[in-house]
């Protein structure tokens, strides 16, 4: 039953089904942001690499289209369609490859919604990349796939990123 408040539902972290990263950017939560909701600066960092992003749709809104399309350079894809579940400006964005655009369900290949915190922390941002999985065997197979360095390196990739911009 709701509760009449527009509070966002419990997220607290599960350890059998979660994937948890927090760590103290080197850059103020403005310029954080403002690269991560700018789908032209968010290419520049998105992905590890010499690995490229281009984004396909970014439509930063409850039920808009997030889509991003990876490539290597040894000529591996990874494509991502996906949906923003919540935003709140310079906070937190939520997304998620269970849903496209419009909330219509979709067929990952790799279950999971992803929720980004921001919050100001001495002269930096604390930024925390919690992603939640359907069940401990996809969330293994995501930490398998690489889940800490790969998103570790697109965390330092976005500081350094956020740091120069003016």
């Amino acid at each position: 039953m709701p509760n009449g408040n527009n509070a966002s539902p419990n997220t607290s972290p599960d350890a059998t089904q979660d994937l948890v990263i927090s760590r103290l950017l080197k850059a103020p939560r403005a310029k954080v942001w403002r690269a991560w909701s700018d789908p032209e600066l968010l290419r520049q960092w998105w992905c590890p690499k010499p690995w490229t992003t281009e984004v396909r749709a970014f439509d930063m809104r409850p039920g808009g289209a997030f889509h991003t399309f990876m490539q290597g350079p040894d000529g591996g894809t990874s494509d991502n369609p996906g949906c923003f579940l919540e935003v709140v400006p310079m906070e937190r964005i939520v997304s998620t490859s269970a849903l496209v655009a419009g909330y219509r369900p979709a067929k990952p290949w790799l279950s999971m919604t992803a929720v980004i915190t921001m919050a100001d922390e001495g002269d930096g941002t604390r930024y925390t990349a919690r992603v939640m999985h359907p069940d401990e065997a996809t969330r293994k197979q995501h930490e398998e796939l690489g889940f800490h360095e790969g998103w570790n390196t697109c965390i330092t990739q976005l500081e350094e990123f956020a740091a120069q911009l003016k």
